[in-house]
């Protein structure tokens, strides 16, 4: 066999690349599967665990440049005929698993490159010269939480795919015992196949890209909400209520020399302010599981730090109070079983009935008994930066 392909079988290119991709493929997904399961109990563990997730993200993008010239290769050479073109069902689902998981070579690295690259922080880094985010692609925990949906869903649809592909290979060859396994090892005497009806070329390829639309358009329905509803805190009597428009909530901390930044996606505030007085109260609720850290949010969420499952919230209720040409807002922080005083000052615009707030307040997670087994804060520093930023209107 050539390094073309013919109607009988797949030339050398053609056979290289499959192999090739073969091997990669399985041995990213094991790669991601084996770096989900991994402790992060240590300073070893989570350098273990961001190695890990290195190769897998590298692993990733080289997929993704051989896919690509693998498709650019397969859409110049004609496909070998079908050996049992009568079977005419059994011949589309074969050609729509095979372009189904053309796309899956394609989508799933492209989707976990790009969450990466939008993630606010992620440590786990691509080992390329090329940096680690992309011209035009926002930084931001919403984008790159569409895209860890995606990823998370399209890879068990890709190993379905794999699973459906690697059962027809085992019917042909142990069942029809005929020489379709043969076409991509290159060895035996390949048979003309016979002359039959033929598909139309566009079926199998809708198809497969149908598949692909439904799967990340469920994975999309998971993304956790922006927002939660939540109940309006107790207002003084005087003071008018206001209504959060939109906002952001950011954390970021000290990882040895590194700052790791990260948003919650779904919080709420209640607010009351008087204008006169400069006086007011707000109640924040924030869902803890709305964290994205990059690759340590699952160590974030978990025992030893946020403890988000048996903790699901965090709630900041305080008073807001003048202080000199701005204000503070000062109350108790719950997080992590643990209830803190906690002040944070910020600055306040009011014009009409829209006001824009921006304050920015520094907590010790030692005092919420968060990261305790890291008493080193080379390792992970004591203060965490809150940043909240929002704009409300009138009610």
């Amino acid at each position: 066999m050539g390094i073309r392909n013919t109607s009988r079988g797949y030339g050398r290119v053609a056979r290289g690349f499959h192999w090739l991709m073969a091997v990669l493929i399985l041995a990213a997904i094991g790669l991601g599967l084996y770096a989900t399961s991994l402790p992060a109990a240590s300073d070893g563990d989570i350098a273990r665990l961001f190695g890990v997730f290195s190769i897998h993200k590298t692993l990733g993008v080289t997929l993704l440049a051989l896919a690509l010239l693998r498709l650019g290769w397969s859409l110049t050479q004609p496909r070998p005929a079908p050996l049992h073109p009568e079977r005419r069902a059994e011949t589309l689902l074969a050609a729509t698993v095979h372009w189904a998981m053309y796309g899956g070579m394609i989508l799933m690295p492209l989707s976990g490159l790009l969450r990466h690259a939008s993630a606010p922080g992620d440590f786990a880094r691509i080992l390329w010269p090329f940096g680690q985010r992309l011209p035009g692609l926002p930084v931001d925990q919403t984008v790159s939480a569409a895209f860890s949906a995606m990823h998370r869903t399209g890879w068990i649809l890709l190993a379905l795919l794999i699973a459906l592909h690697m059962a027809g290979v085992a019917k042909h060859r142990l069942i029809d015992r005929d020489a379709t396994l043969a076409r991509m090892t290159g060895r035996g005497d390949l048979p003309e196949p016979p002359v039959g009806p033929r598909l139309p070329g566009f079926v199998a390829p809708l198809l497969a890209l149908a598949i692909w639309s439904a799967a990340f358009t469920f994975a999309l329905t998971r993304v956790p909400e922006a927002t939660a509803p939540m109940p309006t805190a107790p207002a003084p009597v005087s003071a008018a209520e206001w209504q959060v428009e939109e906002g952001t909530l950011r954390l970021s901390v000290l990882q040895g020399a590194s700052p790791v930044s990260g948003t919650f996606a779904a919080w709420t505030a209640a607010i009351a302010y008087d204008e006169p007085s400069r006086t007011g109260h707000v109640e924040v609720s924030i869902r803890l599981d709305s964290l994205s850290l990059g690759a340590i949010t699952k160590t974030a969420l978990g025992p030893g730090f946020l403890m988000a499952e048996a903790h699901p919230r965090a709630i900041f209720e305080a008073d807001i109070l003048p202080e000199g040409a701005d204000h503070v807002a000062r109350g108790t922080l719950q997080l992590a079983g643990a209830e803190v005083p906690l002040t944070l000052p910020f600055t306040l615009t009011i014009t009409g009935d829209t006001a824009t707030m921006t304050g920015q307040t520094v907590l010790d997670r030692r005092d919420f008994g968060i990261g305790a087994g890291y008493a080193d804060e080379g390792t992970v520093g004591f203060g965490v930066t809150v940043d909240v930023a929002l704009t409300a209107k009138r009610q």
